[in-house]
């Protein structure tokens, strides 16, 4: 009888131990990072396709999102798709692509990101205005990126950033934080 009350009273610690573990896991998940995996040339050469990283998600509860911040935003047309751009556009600002060039308050944006002039403008061809909470994102591989430029994805409002690229785990030739200058 002693027997079976101590094997019950470990099953229950065990037990116990597992779900604080799941729960710690859940709470991780969801308000502090995630892993999500890179598909695509959109990023490169900053990161490449089939790159794993982990996404902060809580700085952004404690402060705002900056200009050059690599962020992940769910994409509107596809469920559990994500997307991975950077962002140029802050809210207040004025944004238009003019012969390959980004203009940010009608000057050109100082920034060395994409590997070729734009082609295409997109959107951004007209003068855009970003609203009190909205940002403006390009890939950094400019001539192949979905991006605010493309109509589908349009400006992001602030609720739409998950977080932001914090370290990138794979490669493990590449481990390390994610510069973002």
């Amino acid at each position: 009888m002693e027997e079976e009350k101590s094997i019950l009273k470990e099953l229950g610690g065990w037990l116990i131990y597992i779900l604080v573990i799941i729960g710690l896991t859940y709470l991780i998940i969801t308000f502090v990072g995630q892993r999500t995996r890179v598909s695509g040339h959109s990023m490169e050469t900053t990161l490449s396709d089939g790159d794993n990283l982990i996404v902060d998600k809580i700085s952004y509860r404690f402060r705002e999102p900056e200009r050059f911040e690599i962020v992940v935003f769910p994409y509107q047309y596809e469920e559990n798709t994500y997307y991975i751009k950077r962002i140029i556009g802050l809210p207040g600002e004025t944004v238009q692509v003019a012969d390959g060039i980004v203009y940010i308050n009608g000057e050109p944006l100082d920034e060395n990101y994409g590997n070729e002039p734009m082609e295409n403008a997109g959107i951004a061809g007209e003068l855009i205005t970003l609203g009190s909470d909205e940002y403006f994102v390009l890939g950094d591989n400019r001539n192949h990126s979905s991006d605010s430029r493309d109509a589908t994805v349009g400006v992001l409002k602030r609720e739409d950033l998950l977080g932001r690229a914090w370290i990138r785990i794979w490669p493990l030739d590449e481990f390390g934080v994610i510069r973002h200058e």
